[in-house]
């Protein structure tokens, strides 16, 4: 009787930390949503929201680092069990990164509402809207334990990648082109590169619920083209 309710008493214990994992990825989720959305609409009320809800998702993490060490320390796990706890604590450490870029993009979002607005915008929220796509897969994934969703959305880093690659060009040319488009486009390139972490954070996630699943790592090489460190654009010419 008191190892059937032993039992019990732990997977009880799994499930909430389960919860408040998938809890601290909607928040998240949410926050990166309403960064993109500030930025868009240029909404400096909006994105300070985004900033101050950054404490939510680092108190979360707190708790459920809490909860792992008391687990181990408490329940000794094995196999899969231990793999369950150790994934949720690596888990969360990654969505808290996601939450303090999410609350880095609001920021800048709000720097930009004293410039004029500038095309490339468009670019960045759509690339903010895939990163968006991948979370939430993701984590869908991680509360279905299913290794081939999370596999799927690993995959489509490549194209976070190959936008971001896009739009720093883009950038640079706008720097080029007019010195007044310096300041925002800067701001811009750091937004563009803190969604391309997200991307990054998010294929962590994903590689984790693998192992969690399986009880091995993806063999795969994780797809990877930033290619800015080598990016080289031609000033345009001058016109006499």
């Amino acid at each position: 009787m008191t190892t059937e309710h032993t039992v019990k008493s732990f997977d009880e214990e799994l499930k909430r930390l389960g919860d408040m994992v998938a809890q601290m990825g909607g928040l998240a989720e949410a926050q990166l949503q309403a960064a993109i959305e500030s930025l868009v609409s240029r909404d400096a009320e909006q994105a300070a929201r985004v900033v101050q809800s950054d404490a939510r998702i680092d108190q979360l993490e707190r708790q459920i680092s809490t909860q792992t060490v008391r687990m181990l320390a408490l329940r000794q796990p094995m196999a899969v069990d231990l793999r369950e706890i150790v994934a949720a604590l690596k888990i969360s450490s990654d969505i808290e990164r996601i939450g303090d870029y999410s609350a880095n993009v609001a920021k800048r979002a709000i720097a930009l509402t004293q410039s004029p607005p500038m095309r490339p915008v468009g670019g960045i929220a759509r690339m903010g809207r895939l990163v968006q796509q991948i979370i939430k897969d993701i984590l869908d994934a991680y509360s279905a334990h299913d290794a081939d969703k999370a596999v799927a959305a690993w995959k489509r880093d490549q194209e976070v990648d190959d936008m971001y690659n896009s739009l720093f060009r883009e950038l640079l040319t706008y720097m080029m082109e007019d010195p007044r488009n310096i300041g925002p486009s800067t701001h811009l390139i750091f937004i563009a590169k803190n969604i391309e972490r997200m991307g990054d954070h998010a294929t962590n996630i994903a590689e984790i619920i693998h192992f969690l699943v399986r009880g091995e790592d993806i063999t795969e090489a994780r797809p990877k083209s930033d290619k800015t460190s080598f990016a080289v654009v031609t000033p345009p010419e001058e016109t006499v």
